[in-house]
């Protein structure tokens, strides 16, 4: 288990990132009681991104709590039910939750050098070319495998679609992403369907 954050900045802003996080009306069911979920997203993406990177920059760090950040406010629904529609409202979610993320990083302290590199890291720039980049690409990945798959496939309903976005899933990881990735712990349903992907 990671030690908790010893820069008053960092710890800030995390804490204003969690804040937003549990204004989320939609909740996810845990041994603990219910949650809201972006609030146990963000939890998810900070335990795999230990895993992965066990001594992250502290940009890094935020950039991987703030990875979902106020998404619901902008359901998915709001956007046309079309391949075009649904790249806008990603393209649209990245910015916003990188403008978002930048402003809790200067109003706890940080630069704008330092808020610019964590909007960068949100909006998932230069993934091929930029290590801290493809952390977070690993790390969200392994969340959607662990934590988001099921549920997808079911809302879905299409096989041979889910196992496409699979291997467009497994073609962004790195290869450190993928060998944890086969090491999880799966249903039988999720490893089939990722049996198939890395089949075909």
């Amino acid at each position: 288990m990671s030690s908790p954050p010893s820069d008053p900045r960092l710890l800030a802003a995390l804490s204003a990132i969690d804040a937003a996080h549990a204004l989320d009306p939609n909740t996810i069911d845990t041994p603990t009681g219910p949650l809201p979920y972006e609030l146990h997203y963000a939890r998810k993406m900070t335990a795999y991104l230990t895993l992965r990177s066990p001594s992250p920059p502290p940009t890094l760090q935020l950039a991987i709590r703030a990875q979902h950040l106020r998404r619901w406010e902008v359901p998915r629904a709001s956007y046309p039910a079309t391949k075009p529609g649904y790249f806008a409202w990603r393209s649209f979610l990245k910015r916003r939750q990188a403008e978002q993320a930048a402003a809790i990083c200067r109003a706890s302290g940080f630069s704008d050098a330092e808020a610019e590199r964590v909007a960068a890291l949100v909006r998932k720039e230069d993934l091929k070319g930029d290590e801290e980049t493809q952390v977070l690409e690993d790390v969200a990945s392994l969340v959607f495998l662990d934590d988001q798959l099921d549920g997808f496939e079911r809302r879905l309903g299409d096989e041979e679609k889910m196992v496409g976005i699979l291997r467009r899933t497994w073609a962004k990881m790195s290869e450190r992403g993928r060998e944890m990735a086969l090491g999880m712990e799966m249903g039988e349903n999720a490893k089939r369907l990722v049996g198939m992907a890395l089949a075909g």
